[in-house]
């Protein structure tokens, strides 16, 4: 018997060609990839397939692809019979987390993060920002550089993704001098990441209200199984509070050892990541060494799922 908690990613995990092996083996997923394009009004298909990376790229595209082939991943699990206990998703990926754990309707959620990827895109070209990993300095660390460099404009911790790797989050002009004064401070090394905004930072304030609008108007049942959100790091299952704490991830940071390591008290014992890339499986292992992790994101890791796990499981 194993307990399986189930991890969506988010966006940065896109690249051109993911989920085109599945999508031309698996009915299902044609049909998830047919859905997403039809509600959301996006070329999914010829962007994901095609590409090129830099359109891929794009918040307004990247975040509709990752939730598209992340469904698509999932649902082939589901018509395996294969359930998790428990489910979170790093931002975006809360998305894909909420469709998993019965929340939302995929239909519903592709209206939603077409929206959000828009407020989120408009914002950025309003309000220029950017983010940066960490690595190698603890959060309070971080949190002195962040006031540190208040002078030079406003940057907040984004994500707190493992003990060894913070992201940060705020105008360009700051995070540079931030990067130095994290190096001086004992930072390994620093990482721009290939995002387009100061995401969960509150230069999102403006897409957090707009986001909040859309979802009064969103149908959310309550979850079959607990969502770990990335705003307060722990279980919930109504369809409110969801909503809620989905807003609030805007400006918020991604607190995701703390959703890891509560996951691991609650005696998860196999990770599965389902979409694109390895990143929270990486994540993870920074946490705990020992935890078993998988990905399913194309044939071979599918199968290595349904013959390792599936068996396993009761």
């Amino acid at each position: 018997m194993v307990n399986i908690g189930y991890l969506f990613p988010g966006q940065g995990s896109q690249y051109v060609g993911m989920g085109k092996e599945l999508y031309d083996k698996f009915e299902k997923v044609r049909e998830i990839f047919d859905i997403g394009e039809k509600e959301s009004n996006l070329p999914i298909k010829e962007i994901v397939f095609n590409g090129p990376e830099e359109k891929l790229s794009e918040t307004r595209f990247a975040q509709p692809a990752i939730l598209t082939v992340s469904v698509a991943c999932l649902e082939l699990l589901r018509e395996k019979g294969l359930e998790p206990e428990i489910v979170a998703g790093h931002s975006l990926g809360e998305y894909s987390a909420l469709v998993a754990a019965g929340a939302i309707e995929f239909k519903e959620a592709i209206k939603l993060v077409k929206k959000r990827a828009e407020f989120m895109h408009e914002e950025s070209v309003r309000n220029p920002g950017g983010m940066v990993a960490i690595i190698g300095l603890t959060v309070e660390g971080v949190r002195g550089v962040c006031s540190q460099v208040s002078t030079f404009g406003q940057v907040d911790i984004a994500n707190m993704n493992s003990p060894v790797q913070v992201v940060i989050s705020g105008k360009k002009k700051a995070l540079e001098k931030a990067k130095e004064l994290a190096m001086q401070a004992g930072a390994k090394t620093t990482v721009d990441l290939k995002v387009s905004g100061a995401f969960h930072s509150t230069m999102m304030r403006e897409a957090e209200e707009r986001l909040g609008d859309e979802l009064i108007f969103t149908q959310f049942k309550k979850a079959r199984v607990p969502v770990i959100c990335n705003f307060s790091a722990t279980p919930v299952v109504e369809p409110q509070i969801l909503k809620d704490y989905l807003t609030r991830q805007m400006t918020n940071p991604v607190r995701w050892e703390a959703s890891m390591k509560l996951m691991l008290d609650k005696k998860i014992d196999t990770f599965i990541e389902i979409g694109p890339g390895r990143v929270l499986q990486g994540l993870l292992k920074r946490i705990d060494r020992k935890v078993k992790t998988f990905g399913v994101e194309d044939e071979k890791s599918l199968n290595t799922v349904l013959g390792t796990v599936s068996k396993n499981w009761d």
